[in-house]
């Protein structure tokens, strides 16, 4: 196997799995916070910057 068309398989692959790959992790990382196991913890934290220091 020559380097050219090593470098042509790389190629081909990037262009079709790698944008396969991108798009699965990018969905994964949109959806991860939305996951219902992290609802109380996520509420939690968007009320934090209104709560005052000695609220506990």
């Amino acid at each position: 196997m020559s380097t050219h068309s090593t470098y042509d398989m790389l190629r081909h692959l990037a262009d079709s799995w790698g944008l396969v790959a991108m798009g699965v992790v990018f969905l994964v990382l949109v959806a991860w916070p939305f996951r219902r196991a992290l609802r109380e913890r996520n509420e939690a934290a968007a009320r934090m910057i209104f709560e005052d220091e000695n609220d506990g």
